[in-house]
Parts: structure tokens; sequence; C-alpha cells
């Protein structure tokens, strides 16, 4: 079974005052996946400027682009269709020993270690082990996942882009980011590789048909069990049709949907709105 949904992704950035110049990429663009089709995509700028799209490292598609003249806003919409269908069942489970072999021997080794926004005490580890102790790997995800979901409370607003998995677990609040980044810290420190996934979730399963509906940006993970693997863990669920990925990596920085540079006084944050249209 397959959905269509047009999804339109707004960040409007007021400068304090005008920036004399700006370098810029986006990640916006979903990818094509077997469980996902990108029907359509593109990414516009106000003030105009040309663009240009490369694949980074992580398999992502970005868009760059620059700015040489002087600019008191900055909006960047990102404009897509996606085809997306209904997960296979899940593989079967290899067992530890053989994760661990097929890890050590592949580049799933990118995404079985610390990053600076992942590292967490050794304790928190200890406690996710013996919480899955005698699992496998899918049901070492979803005990993980139900654990980070206990602890860190979804409270939009409570933390920023630059907050750690170990913050976020200390203070039990944080966004959909936080979230992921303690799942896939945890998963990684028992062995299990796991990445951060970011991209887009329809916020309502039976959706009307050509009724717009306002949503976000999102973020789960997908951990390594013969295959990769979505879950989302802010709403204990693998990840589904409702799922849509625009990139992966070992956490939010290789991912970030907009980030660069610019010339001008300090100050100012961007608005971002995201916009879902069911059309199939």
């Amino acid at each position: 079974m397959a959905r269509r949904l047009r999804i339109r992704h707004v960040t409007h950035v007021s400068y304090a005052q005008a920036a004399v110049s700006s370098h810029n990429e986006v990640r916006m663009t979903p990818l094509t996946l077997p469980h996902q089709t990108t029907l359509d995509s593109r990414v516009t700028v106000s003030p105009t400027a040309t663009t240009w799209s490369y694949w980074d490292y992580w398999g992502t598609q970005v868009t760059g682009f620059d700015l040489m003249d002087p600019h008191a806003d900055l909006t960047i919409t990102a404009s897509s269709l996606v085809e997306t269908h209904t997960p296979e069942p899940l593989p079967q489970a290899p067992d530890w020993p053989e994760i661990a072999a097929h890890t050590a021997r592949s580049r799933l080794l990118e995404f079985a270690g610390d990053t600076p926004r992942t590292k967490l005490p050794a304790e928190l580890v200890e406690r996710a082990r013996d919480a899955a102790a005698g699992l496998d790997a899918h049901e070492t995800a979803a005990v993980v996942s139900s654990l980070v979901a206990d602890r860190v409370s979804y409270l939009p607003g409570s933390t920023g882009v630059t907050t750690s998995a170990a913050e976020a677990w200390e203070q039990g609040a944080g966004v959909c980011q936080d979230i992921a980044h303690v799942t896939l810290a945890l998963l990684r420190g028992l062995g299990l590789p796991t990445r951060y996934v970011s991209g887009y979730l329809h916020p309502e399963r039976e959706a009307e048909l050509h009724r717009p509906v306002a949503g976000q940006s999102h973020a789960w993970v997908e951990y390594w069990a013969g295959d990769w693997c979505g879950y989302d863990p802010t709403n204990r669920t693998r990840a589904d049709d409702s799922h849509v990925v625009v990139g992966r990596g070992r956490d939010y920085d290789d991912v970030t949907p907009h980030k660069g540079i610019y010339r001008g006084v300090a100050g100012g944050l961007p608005e971002v709105t995201v916009e879902f249209t069911q059309v199939a």
C-alpha cells in the first residue's frame, strides 16, 4: 500500500541587521529508496540565487547557494512530492557475534562509535544492557527505545540544536532529535550499529486527501540487523509509510537541514514551518 505526500518546508531567517553576504547548505530533498520514491523535489531561495546540488559522503542530496549582496531576510522553500510504502517485514536478526563480525569488516563501523553529541556515561549503557539481556537486535531496539522515551519526555523548546545526548538524559526532556541521539548512543553501546535519520513525519495516520496539515521535521534511528531497520523512539514505533527519509548520518551534525555562515551582526533566529498534503 502506498501514500503520496506533498511536503512544503519553509525556513525564514530575519537577521538582526542586513547580512553583507551568506553561504548556505540545505539538506531538505527526500531520498529515493526501496520504500519511498521522490517524484518531484525543488529548493527555491529568496532573494533569488543560483543553486547547485551534490551528494555528500553520507548519501544525502545537498543544495548549496551563495548570496553576495546585502540582504535583511532569507527564505528557503523546499517542495517535494514523495510516494511512500508500507515497510517490509523485519529480517531475521543475526546473532550478536555475527553482528559484531560484520560491523568490524564494513562501513557499519562508522555507525558503531560515540560522537561528541552521543557520548553517554558507562553506567547508562550498563543499565540498557541489563534491560536488553537475552534479547535479539529487534527486541533490543524496541526495549532501549522505550527506556529512553520513559526517561526523556518529548517537550518542544526544552533543548537546542547543540544539546548533547547526556544533557537531554540528565534534564529528562527534549525533542525528537535528542531522543534519537540518546537511543542511538545506547544501541551503539550495546554493539548494534545505529544511524541518525533526518526527515519528516506526517502527523495524521488517516489524513483527509488534499487537506493541508501542519507538521514538522522529524528524527528517528535506523539500526542494522541484517539490513537497516527504522525505529521511531519518540513515538515508540517502527518507521513506516508516514516517515519520509531525507538523510542519514552519525548524528544531527551530518544531516543538518540548513547550515551556513554569514557576514554581519550576530542575532536573529530562523522560523520554520512544514506542511503536508496527502494527495493519494
